[in-house]
């Protein structure tokens, strides 16, 4: 079962990219891409050979296999289909939200390590902005501990139960921030724009500049998984693990389309924020995440 999953979500964050690129192209009313075209694209670039500047060291090298590894490792702690992850323990979502930011710490550092002042300045865009952004996810996943009295993944979806119109309204308001949460985690508009070509405004795209071949083609791949990873959090949110095995891969796949669909809706529609409007953007996501604490204060009776 877990094998399932594993593949459902690969396959999944393969079209996550083409699916946003048609949205986007159907908008503006042009034909676009195919799905499979970013496919194709990480396809080519595995052929590749990489090319390193004689001014990185180990680290700029080694980046992008850990980058890969944090996010796949992390794909395993969470629930899929009535069993848990491959990886399930007490307060286990900790330790997936600092995999997920260690392979945001080596693409730092490997930035850096270039030595390039545009590299440098993406990285140091990056480390605040996921610094920013932690504590929306956090307070989350501490309200639903809260609320279920449980701080394991697979305890925290089995445990969600949609038995008042209150609940609801949390679950709408949880799927919202964790959107937002992975268009920050993604470098993706409001906070960023993946197809500018100014390095003055750019962040995750301006840290990768010097990487080509296959180390591109392994990050590329990285942030289409991480993008899934957030889907398959939303779709634990949305669907009881209660529910019949084949209505939870439909709605598992439909999750994902669906998720996919509204990150090119938000792409096409929305404008990109000016640089020093982002941390306070990012902060309200803090915010609302506090609103949904305090509606879990007033569910289990607290206030």
């Amino acid at each position: 079962m877990i094998v399932i999953a594993f593949l459902l979500i690969v396959f999944s964050a393969l079209l996550f990219s083409g699916i946003i690129n048609k949205v986007k192209s159907v908008t503006a009313g042009r034909k676009g891409p195919s799905y499979f075209q970013p496919v194709f694209d990480i396809i080519r670039l595995f052929k590749k050979h990489s090319i390193y500047s004689t001014t990185t060291s180990y680290i700029f090298r080694l980046a992008p296999l850990v980058y890969f590894a944090t996010i796949f490792t992390a794909l395993l702690f969470i629930p899929f289909f009535r069993n848990k992850g491959l990886f399930s323990f007490e307060g286990d979502f900790v330790v997936f939200a600092y995999l997920i930011g260690l392979g945001r710490f080596m693409m730092i550092i490997a930035a850096m390590d270039t030595g390039s002042g545009f590299e440098g300045m993406g990285a140091n865009r990056e480390a605040l902005f996921s610094l920013l952004v932690e504590p929306a996810f956090f307070i989350l996943l501490g309200s639903l501990a809260l609320v279920t009295d449980q701080i394991s993944f697979y305890s925290l979806f089995n445990n969600i139960h949609f038995n008042s119109g209150l609940s609801i309204v949390i679950i709408i308001i949880i799927t919202y921030v964790l959107i937002q949460i992975a268009m920050v985690e993604n470098s993706r508009i409001p906070v960023d724009d993946p197809k500018t070509h100014l390095e003055l405004t750019m962040i995750h795209e301006v840290m990768v500049l010097d990487y080509c071949g296959f180390d591109l083609a392994l990050i590329q791949l990285t942030n289409l998984l991480k993008f899934s990873v957030f889907g398959a959090l939303i779709a634990n949110f949305v669907i009881p693990l209660s529910t019949p095995l084949l209505f939870q891969i439909t709605g598992f796949l439909a999750v994902e389309i669906i998720f996919a669909v509204i990150v090119g809706m938000l792409e096409s529609f929305r404008a990109r924020n000016k640089m020093n409007k982002n941390p306070q953007w990012i902060i309200s996501l803090s915010a609302i995440a506090i609103l949904v604490f305090l509606a879990v204060l007033i569910l289990i009776n607290k206030i």
